[in-house]
């Protein structure tokens, strides 16, 4: 008798559901999200929803639900997350990989202002007026409430509640992938004429940078956290392979193995 050992895969990304699937077929594995989509879409695995209560409650859930190997393969920007997913892994001695994608890199034509956080886009926009496309994710908008001037147009998976308190906003409600030319007559039809975005990197989202460049609109462009060292691939087919090295050579063991 073989007994799959168990994997949790801390997700919420289109890499991450993919990952599942690909290490399913020979691993235990559940998949978890943080639970700030309220429709996520079908994962095909097993679904933790919400929080742990920071490292250490990850590490007493590794300990209990007996997880042999963490996957962190959350957004770019999920700073806390993979910190506290790099010291839990520490806590209990448990294997960690990481799935963290490349950035985007401006290419000729692109016009980007580099700021370091939300925060300082919002300084970045400047005095007058503009029309601005935020395409952030809703939990990022609500400091723009500080530049109450500009016109905001704001795309999200889920509704802002509450809307922004400033004069001047529009939703949207989309997920992506998000297309170039669709996002062309986006910004076009919205006469939008800065577009304030997270280096999330990926196809998915690229379709506005692409956009923009196209139509000559600046880009504030977010960069992103620092985080922790841990191995990691910039690829699915990389990452499944890595841990089919590490093994699921050793994530697969006889069950006499185990005492059972």
């Amino acid at each position: 008798m073989v007994q799959m050992k168990k994997i949790l895969i801390l997700g919420g990304t289109t890499e991450a559901r993919q990952l599942a699937g690909i290490l399913a077929a020979r691993a235990a594995v559940t998949l978890s999200l943080a639970g700030r989509t309220e429709s996520p879409v079908a994962q095909g695995v097993p679904v933790r929803s919400g929080g742990f209560g920071g490292a250490k409650g990850l590490a007493t859930y590794l300990g209990e639900a007996g997880i042999d190997l963490l996957i962190d393969a959350t957004h770019p920007y999920a700073a806390r997350i993979s910190a506290n997913a790099a010291q839990a892994a520490r806590m209990v001695r448990v294997p960690i990989f990481a799935l963290r994608r490349p950035g985007w890199e401006p290419v000729e034509g692109d016009r980007w202002t580099d700021v370091d956080t939300v925060g300082d886009s919002v300084q970045a926009l400047g005095p007058a007026p503009r029309r601005v496309f935020l395409a952030l994710g809703r939990q990022e908008v609500a400091a723009f409430e500080a530049a109450p001037q500009h016109h905001y147009l704001i795309r999200s998976v889920d509704p802002v509640e509450p809307q922004l308190a400033v004069p001047d906003a529009s939703y949207l409600l989309a997920r992506g992938p998000f297309r170039e030319p669709d996002e062309r007559a986006l910004l076009r039809e919205q006469r939008i004429d800065v577009v304030v975005s997270k280096n999330s990197g990926g196809a998915a989202t690229y379709g506005k940078i692409a956009a923009a460049r196209a139509l000559d609109i600046e880009v504030i462009m977010v960069r992103r956290p620092d985080l922790p060292d841990v191995p990691s691939a910039e690829t699915v087919e990389a990452l499944a392979a890595i841990v089919n090295q590490f093994g699921v050579d050793h994530l697969v063991e006889p069950a006499a193995e185990r005492g059972v």
